[in-house]
């Protein structure tokens, strides 16, 4: 029965679940168990940072990490730093 971690992420909080699940135990299999998140509002899934999908089969020790989508396109947010760093 290996042992994972599931980890979602936000700003200044996180949540982590630490599951034993079956042998042969796919990423969804994670997902369920751990109930962190609603996958519909996931952009993705990734094991120790490398996107994996729910079919992806998990070793002893991995983690498992949950995916938010972007808040803010990284180009509009780093305009809007530029914009008022010339400002200020």
């Amino acid at each position: 029965m290996p042992h994972v971690e599931v980890v979602i992420a936000w700003p200044h909080r996180h949540e982590q679940r630490d599951l034993r699940l079956a042998d042969g135990a796919a990423v969804g299999d994670a997902l369920r168990a751990a109930a962190l998140a609603d996958e519909a509002d996931l952009a993705g899934v990734a094991v120790f940072g490398v996107l994996a999908d729910r079919s992806t089969v998990l070793r002893e020790g991995d983690r498992v990490e949950l995916l938010r989508p972007l808040q803010v396109d990284p180009k509009e947010a780093r305009r809007r730093r530029a914009l008022r760093q010339r400002e200020g």
